[in-house]
């Protein structure tokens, strides 16, 4: 099996890279769904945020209100930390059952780890390969304000909580450049396919 980091800052086009992988056969690993699933409803992880930030960022429905969690922990540095203490040792226990998963269906699968947050917690694991999806952080924030509808101060704060994009591409074996076209991009996300799948 290859395991694959894929790492990048919000709105860098990491996702595009992980579909065009997984429609050349790749097994993707999505971080951000697994956050989603450790702290669902009843969840011991969703029990420890409502313990550590208040009962008003569970909903009604017993479900994680993820604006309400957002506005106290982006842009307060200590906060986020502390989320991310709470969070992260599931998600590496998860991700890891989802990697040994795909090895046991597949002995030479090449499994993705879609995962934003890299640097800051899992840049140390084994990976074969960490690949960096980047664009300019001028380009980022206008895709998260004209494709995605955030204000231009939370988009600022959402790319500020992030490492820089120095320390991201620092420990990058593939970097690919997303700040041309759609095609430009899926032609790299199709060239490191090729690396992959031939090596």
């Amino acid at each position: 099996m290859a395991l694959i980091a894929l790492t990048g800052g919000i709105a860098s086009g990491k996702s595009t890279i992980a579909r065009r992988l997984a429609e050349r056969g790749a097994v993707i690993v999505d971080a951000d769904q697994i956050v989603r699933d450790v702290q669902g409803p009843g969840s011991p992880v969703l029990a420890a945020i409502g313990e550590a930030f208040g009962a008003e960022i569970i909903a009604a429905d017993g479900s994680l209100d993820r604006a309400a969690l957002g506005a106290k922990v982006f842009g307060h540095p200590e906060q986020l930390a502390r989320l991310n203490a709470i969070v992260h040792p599931a998600v590496r226990i998860e991700s890891q059952r989802r990697f040994d998963e795909a090895a046991a269906a597949h002995s030479d699968a090449v499994v993705v780890y879609d995962v934003p947050l890299l640097v800051e917690a899992r840049v140390d694991d084994p990976w074969d390969l960490i690949v960096v999806a980047h664009a300019p952080v001028e380009e980022r924030r206008r895709r998260l304000v004209e494709l995605r509808g955030m204000p231009e101060r939370a988009a600022q704060e959402r790319i500020d909580a992030q490492v820089s994009d120095e320390r991201r591409l620092a420990i990058a074996d593939v970097v690919i450049d997303t700040s041309g076209s759609l095609e430009q991009t899926l032609a790299q996300a199709d060239a490191l396919w090729e690396r992959i799948s031939t090596s």
